[in-house]
């Protein structure tokens, strides 16, 4: 699974641990079982790569509520 993510560099992905915990950021490194990511606000997330029930590359096209930035 390292190597699948590392493949996945400056990627946004989406990560489960099979509940409803769900974490989104672009793939940073992987090293030593720990999944490196930057979130949307910068800040660095590290996830243990053995609880990681499955994950997939974000859309970019969604959508979110609010006021569009011209």
């Amino acid at each position: 699974m390292e190597e699948l993510l590392k493949s996945l560099a400056d990627k946004k992905i989406d990560v489960s641990f099979g509940n409803t915990a769900v974490v989104r950021g672009r793939v940073a490194g992987v090293e030593n079982g720990l999944l490196s990511l930057d979130d949307e606000e910068g800040q660095r997330i590290y996830v243990a790569v053995d609880k990681i029930a499955f994950f997939l590359e974000a859309s970019e096209s969604e959508k979110k509520p609010g006021f569009l930035n011209s």
